[in-house]
């Protein structure tokens, strides 16, 4: 799921309202049919779940705010989160109380009109589960029902919250705590139930989604993605259709093995209109097929857009995106709901922007596919033919035989951040990316539980390391964010940016869009036509998506600001060093005239040791630092700043410090484990070598 890498060539309506009246609602809780979540839209005062309703369109319907009066907008408040690790969460108001979850699974409840904190939740998330979570210990959010706060937490829990004291009411374990399972995702509530999937496919777990009773934390029905070792029946809710259609798309006996993937990481989406239950299911583990599954078969239900029973988890149809992944090209973005009218009649649809690079728009009644279209230039695939809804794959692009060079790769065409469709303008607003990858066949792969388990040679180019080799780097990574007409099949406008990593997107009636971007600014755009109406400085890149509420009339648009994720963890800050991120929540309105402080805290010095390292001892340490080191702390030594940069470490310079860190786990506490079932000292000693000799050629450099 999501992690990134580089190449040398190429790195890595609703009606419209002028305002919406403030009184809250009471919570209608006599049957599931009256549910208030069902009934968001007819609460734009509200924030009630994670994508805005049950439809996930990320639209509001308040107009107070609009591309006539943006100019005016201005800082309300801003509360400080005290993190500096990735924040993707979409923040929930209700009643006039947000809701807001951070790293380690923490969650804060705030004064939606002043920024005041009410209470604060630490599920004290063990730090040792922090080494599981491939891109950086984050929470995507929280749901909320009935006066209580549903949350997952890294370790695998699912909790439950009273929203009004932050007081403990349930817990259930929903995981394995001996497999690298996490949570990352938000919840959803409906029909009574709370469903939560997990993530870990990378280190060799099988994926599922589970539904828990909302009052009691009961398990209710499991669905698994994919079939494990046959000798051992689930006894779960997937048992028929993969007896019926799964296991006969998987070859040999390595998948149930090594876990298989398919983990069910971010979108879970309920549809009211059908009462169904769509998941997104996400890549396979290995990646490789080749070892995953012998170089065969579909390999169901990976890259797959699955509709379950909400009651059951029975299963009712499936749409495979991605046929026998071998990319990591996960369907675990965001579903969205629509009824489009399509060659003159109104079809109920699915909209999609997976990984992959293509557009789909299927039907939620049949799981038919209607259409596929390219949204960025991928090279995989050439088409989807829209006859047997299956891909034309492009020679070669499984990289058995050679190396296969994606335009758009692992990262994904669109990764987890949210996109909006505006139901004003009929449009989807997606933000996109192109960063390549060389995928290379790992001819050395060997399964170790625990540590990545991908079949694809991350370690095969070099970085850049010129001047002209870097900038050649950067031109090739590109962002922006579409404007997709899902009708006519096409894009209508664009906004491209100069950093890669786009934010999520609102989408408002008042003919607006919102998105934050890795240049660290939160920018407005006209939602008919893209132009640029406002910017505003964050002081650190903003990942996740914004939301709209209103409280005494007033309306209000807030964003989680703070650096993070799988992307930032591992890329180099090629253009020097970075200070670590604050983590806030930025909240504005018209008028608003909050300042931000100024930016504190620099870089420590370069601190490489005086001890000398043969080369063969710096070259094994590159190697062991690119498998074991650099999703957290950056390709080539290089951090992106969100957790400490090696070469400046204290630790570096002291041996028994690091023997104490790297394999003792003396920081385990903050996430940094212990790594002595994988390394022996003397390898630790190796890695310290190569760190230290990147630490020397910065400080040559003169840029401690």
């Amino acid at each position: 799921m999501g992690k990134s890498r580089w190449i040398l060539a190429s790195a890595f309506v609703a009606i419209v309202v002028a305002t919406a009246s403030c009184a809250p609602r009471q919570a209608e809780v006599s049957s599931p049919a009256r549910d208030r979540l069902a009934e968001a839209a007819s609460e734009p005062q509200n924030w009630l779940t994670h994508g805005g309703t049950y439809d996930e369109q990320r639209f509001s319907s308040l107009a107070s705010i609009n591309a006539t009066n943006i100019g005016q907008l201005g800082l309300a408040w801003f509360h400080d989160l005290g993190t500096t690790r990735g924040l993707e969460a979409t923040p929930l108001v209700v009643d006039g109380v947000m809701y807001v979850t951070m790293p380690w699974s923490k969650v804060v409840a705030l004064d939606a009109e002043t920024g005041r904190e009410i209470w604060t939740y630490d599920p004290q998330v063990p730090g040792s589960f922090g080494v599981s979570a491939c891109c950086d210990v984050v929470n995507r959010g929280a749901a909320y029902h009935d006066g209580r706060v549903f949350v997952g937490t890294i370790d695998g829990r699912l909790i439950a919250l009273d929203a009004k004291s932050g007081t403990l009411v349930w817990s259930v374990q929903t995981t394995d705590r001996d497999k690298p399972y996490t949570i990352t995702g938000a919840p959803r509530v409906a029909r009574g139930k709370v469903y939560i999937g997990n993530g870990g496919a990378e280190y060799g777990v099988r994926g599922y989604v589970s539904a828990y009773d909302e009052k009691t934390g009961q398990l209710a029905w499991r669905f698994y993605t994919v079939p494990g070792d046959p000798s051992k029946p689930d006894n779960a809710a997937s048992d028929a259709i993969m007896a019926k259609l799964g296991r006969a798309t998987w070859f040999g006996d390595a998948y149930w093995k090594f876990g298989g993937g398919g983990t069910v990481w971010d979108s879970i989406v309920y549809d009211p209109d059908l009462n169904r239950l769509y998941i997104g299911v996400g890549n396979g583990g290995p990646w490789n097929r080749k070892i995953r599954s012998e170089d065969k078969g579909d390999n169901l239900f990976l890259g797959s857009v699955v509709a379950l029973d909400p009651d059951t988890g029975a299963y009712i149809w499936h749409y495979q995106e991605t046929p026998g992944d071998t990319w990591d090209f996960t369907s675990t973005q965001q579903i969205t709901l629509a009824t489009l009218r399509i060659e003159g009649r109104d079809r109920k649809v699915i909209m999609h922007a997976p990984k992959n690079g293509f557009f789909y728009v299927i039907d939620r009644e049949t799981g038919k596919l209607i259409s596929a279209d390219k949204f960025v230039p991928v090279n995989w695939a050439e088409k989807v033919d829209l006859a047997t809804g299956r891909p034309v794959e492009s020679e070669g692009a499984r990289f058995q035989d050679k190396p296969f060079l994606a335009n758009s790769g692992a990262s994904g065409a669109h990764n987890w951040h949210p996109m909006a469709y505006s139901p004003a303008t009929g449009l989807m607003y997606i933000p996109a990316q192109q960063v390549p990858f060389l995928y290379v066949k790992d001819s050395k792969f060997r399964y170790q539980p625990g540590l990545w388990a991908l079949g694809v040679d991350m370690m095969s180019t070099p970085l850049p390391q010129t001047p002209a080799e870097i900038a050649a780097m950067k031109q090739a990574l590109q962002g922006r964010l579409i404007a997709w007409d899902p009708v006519a099949r096409k894009e209508v406008w664009r906004a491209p940016h100069s950093g890669t990593w786009n934010g999520g997107i609102l989408a408002t009636a008042g003919n607006l869009v919102f998105q934050g971007l890795s240049d660290a600014t939160f920018r407005a755009y006209q939602a008919d036509n893209g132009k640029e109406l406002w910017k505003f400085d964050a002081q650190t890149p903003i990942l996740p998506g914004a939301i709209s509420y209103s409280v005494k009339g007033t309306q209000y648009v807030a964003i989680a600001a703070g650096n993070g994720g799988g992307f930032a963890l591992s890329l180099p800050a090629f253009d020097g060093p970075r200070p670590r991120p604050t983590g806030r929540v930025l909240v504005f309105k018209l008028d608003g005239n909050a300042k931000l402080p100024p930016v504190e805290g620099g870089v420590m010095d370069a601190n490489p040791s005086s001890d000398r390292f043969t080369q063969a001892q710096v070259e094994e340490g590159n190697q062991l630092f690119g498998q074991i080191c650099a999703a957290c702390h950056g390709m080539g030594t290089i951090s992106g700043g969100i957790v400490p940069d090696l070469r400046r470490s204290g630790a570096l310079a002291d041996k028994d410090m690091w023997q104490q860190i790297v394999i003792g786990g003396a920081l385990e506490s903050q996430g940094m484990v212990g790594f002595a079932k994988y390394l022996s000292p003397q390898q630790a000693e190796t890695i310290r070598g190569y760190v230290s000799a990147q630490a020397d050629k910065l400080k040559a450099k003169g840029k401690e």
